[in-house]
């Protein structure tokens, strides 16, 4: 099937969560469908930059897997960089900010672009300006640096500076960016990973569960009032509750248990593609 209408595709944050992106981006390889446009925020920047690169669903997820599937492997990565990282990615608290734009550098590819100019589909990438309370926009210059203050999620890593901005993780101001693309151009998918808190009703969480629960609270809430105003023609949620931001070394069960995923995305990507045809 080929691309008659055109689609864009809005990829949320939601840290290790958003390694259930892969099977939206294997549906639209799957169809033969190229979006005209990408939105993402935080790790659907990073996802997002890859596949506007011109990776398809299948190589990101291979990355994903030789990145963070051997556990040893990515501890052994993260020493390169400085002891601390390793109490962060084994669930150890406290833990210290990290680089990220170290991080970034550790895991992703050499032929990872480095610019924005670089890409075949245009990339629209959200950060949050830290001192001016607002929605900065990211979709030209230096790509890496880009989608390393998108990532910036407060507490775990140290915020971005770009243009004498500090910046900090765009799912802050927007977490599911799907209203950066042009609903009047393009047939909008949008795809949420941000999750909601989990545990036993009547336990008291811990204090870094209660952070980042809240975080997701806030940002669901965020999602909630744009998808009452102006929705997307397919908004797609994986079941994401499980896993926590950092959980990456679950790279394999998180693409397990969100594998029906692809399916639904494929039948909506069917119904878009066939509703245009009438």
């Amino acid at each position: 099937m080929t691309n008659q209408k055109k689609v864009a595709l809005a990829l949320g944050g939601g840290g290790a969560r958003g390694i259930a992106h892969i099977h939206v981006l294997k549906a639209f390889d799957d169809l033969g469908v190229t979006p005209a446009a990408i939105s993402g925020s935080s790790i659907g920047a990073i996802v997002g930059a890859g596949y506007a690169s011109g990776m398809s669903g299948a190589d990101i997820e291979e990355l994903l897997l030789g990145a963070f599937g051997n556990r040893t492997a990515v501890f052994a990565s993260l020493w390169k960089l400085r002891p601390q990282p390793l109490r962060a990615f084994s669930g150890a608290v406290p833990f210290g900010q990290m680089d990220i734009e170290m991080v970034l550098e550790t895991f992703l590819p050499e032929t990872f672009p480095h610019t924005f100019d670089e890409l075949s589909v245009p990339l629209s990438i959200t950060a949050t300006d830290y001192y001016g309370n607002a929605l900065k926009v990211l979709d030209t210059g230096d790509l890496r640096k880009a989608v390393a203050a998108s990532a910036a999620i407060p507490v775990v890593f140290v915020p971005v500076i770009i243009d004498g901005c500090v910046l900090i993780d765009g799912g802050i101001n927007n977490p599911l960016p799907f209203d950066l693309l042009d609903s009047a151009k393009y047939r909008v998918v949008a795809v949420d990973v941000v999750g909601l808190p989990m545990g036993t009703p009547g336990k008291l969480p811990s204090r870094i569960d209660s952070a980042f629960g809240a975080s997701q609270l806030m940002m669901q809430s965020i999602t909630g009032l744009k998808l009452r105003t102006d929705p997307p023609d397919l908004f797609l949620r994986p079941k994401v509750d499980a896993y926590r931001v950092l959980d990456f070394l679950k790279v394999r069960e998180i693409l397990a248990e969100t594998a029906p995923v692809y399916e639904e995305a494929k039948r909506g990507l069917e119904r878009l593609l066939e509703a245009d045809t009438l």
